[in-house]
């Protein structure tokens, strides 16, 4: 198994995601001798995973089943387990569009936190490409070499665990990209120019907070970075749901049905219109947004080696 080489069979020792519902899904290690505990009861690894073949509908001990999904970077983003907090497949699209990353491509990121972002890099730029990716945080770095390792991309990825403001990304002139998430971007900006290409190498910074991109900009322009631009991705999602308003008072309605012919009391001609007339309103369906959904996750700040 392998995040960017897609197999059909289930394999001991792969990670596989166990698919309960779109709101409900999680990654299990597949280990021969092993049992997973759901709510529709027990998956035994020897017998109802290995062998199996990915999107295989599985039965569980209870009677209820559950589908074996092929991991998938978009998949780890929504089932990983959270060290830090992640980005995720909004912002990610965009970072990979506007950096210009391709199979080929050789990026810096730092830092490495949760691993959702490196995740979707690898598969951008497999299979011969690579990332190098920085982690501050000495047991983040251990875990994220783990989890790479366990997921078939390590001979894509090179981890280095250092303070990347103070010692850079490690390599010179040669990454086709740099993505910044750290909390100081501008102390950084000096490394990542000496980590790109000669020229036309592409960087983005992610920031919260606007303070920190004024201050990103402001070292960017001043070590040579040219089309410098900020924006920031807002996600919102719709409903569709049956609602209902009220038939406006458009005062000849009664007059106008008469000299049609048209009988409101008849149930036939109220369905006909979808209306229910003895409570003034009418039902139909239509787009609603989320009462509650996530807004701002931060601002995106893109810039180009001259």
């Amino acid at each position: 198994m392998s995040f960017v080489e897609y197999g059909d069979t289930i394999k001991d020792g792969d990670t596989a995601i166990v698919f309960l519902g779109h709101e409900s899904m999680f990654p299990v290690k597949v280990q021969h001798g092993t049992v997973t505990q759901t709510k529709y009861g027990v998956i035994r690894h020897s017998t109802d995973l290995i062998g199996k073949k990915y999107g295989s509908k599985v039965t569980c001990s209870k009677g209820g089943w559950v589908f074996i999904l092929h991991p998938t970077p978009e998949l780890w983003t929504m089932n990983l387990p959270h060290r830090t907090q992640i980005l995720y497949s909004t912002d990610i699209s965009i970072i990979t569009m506007m950096l210009e990353l391709k199979p080929g491509s050789i990026v810096c990121e730092s830092g490495t936190g949760s691993g959702s972002l490196s995740h979707a890099l690898i598969r951008t730029v497999a299979p011969t490409g690579h990332l190098y990716t920085v982690e501050f945080h000495q047991q983040r770095a251990e875990k994220a070499r783990e989890e790479f390792r366990e997921h078939g991309v390590e001979h894509l990825v090179t981890v280095t665990n250092q303070d990347v403001c103070k010692n850079g990304f490690g390599v010179s002139n040669i990454a086709d990209a740099v993505f910044l998430d750290i909390p100081s971007p501008w102390e950084a900006i000096g490394h990542a120019k000496s980590a790109l290409k000669a020229e036309g190498g592409r960087i983005c910074s992610f920031s919260p907070c606007i303070e920190q991109v004024q201050r990103t900009c402001l070292a960017m322009e001043e070590y040579g970075f040219t089309e410098i631009n900020t924006l920031e991705i807002l996600l919102r999602v719709y409903n569709v749901r049956t609602i209902s308003l009220q038939i406006p008072d458009l005062g000849k309605a009664a007059e106008d049905n008469s000299s049609t012919g048209f009988d409101s009391s008849n149930p036939s001609n109220q369905g006909s219109l979808g209306t229910n007339l003895q409570q003034g309103t009418v039902q139909f369906k239509s787009g609603v947004p989320l009462r509650e959904m996530v807004g701002h996750t931060g601002y995106l700040t893109f810039a180009t080696k001259s």
